[in-house]
């Protein structure tokens, strides 16, 4: 048996075993208009991580808020302070919704700069 087996793997199956794989740059600075420095994939990463902690600030807080209606229809006594407690968490919830929303938004905009600055093309179809 004079030949190798090949084998063929899903990424790189054209690639000769000698040849290096392509490093891929994932953080690279660059300055904006007024001359600071800027690394916008760290800032895309960092928007992206803010917004998974109001994601999920929002989920404790609507929890919360749904807990706390089941406490009111539970507890006759003390009713009237668990419905406010259901109103103050259903306000967070919202707030965290919306701070998740706001830092998607900052995310999109970072990689659009991202991609301006690198000059990344795109092909469009129809324009």
């Amino acid at each position: 048996m004079a030949e190798e087996k090949h084998h063929h793997h899903l990424f790189h199956h054209n690639r000769d075993e000698d040849q290096p794989v392509d490093t891929v740059v994932y953080s690279q600075t660059t300055f904006d208009a007024a001359g600071n420095e800027v690394d916008y994939r760290k800032e895309e990463k960092h928007h992206n991580h803010l917004e998974h902690l109001g994601e999920m600030g929002a989920v404790a807080a609507g929890a919360y808020a749904l807990h706390e209606k089941h406490k009111a229809g539970k507890d006759p006594e003390h009713a009237h302070r668990h419905k406010i407690e259901e109103e103050v968490a259903a306000a967070a919830a919202v707030g965290a919704g919306g701070f998740a929303f706001h830092e998607h938004h900052e995310k999109k905009e970072a990689k659009k700069e991202y991609e301006e600055t690198h000059e990344k093309k795109h092909h469009h179809l129809f324009g």
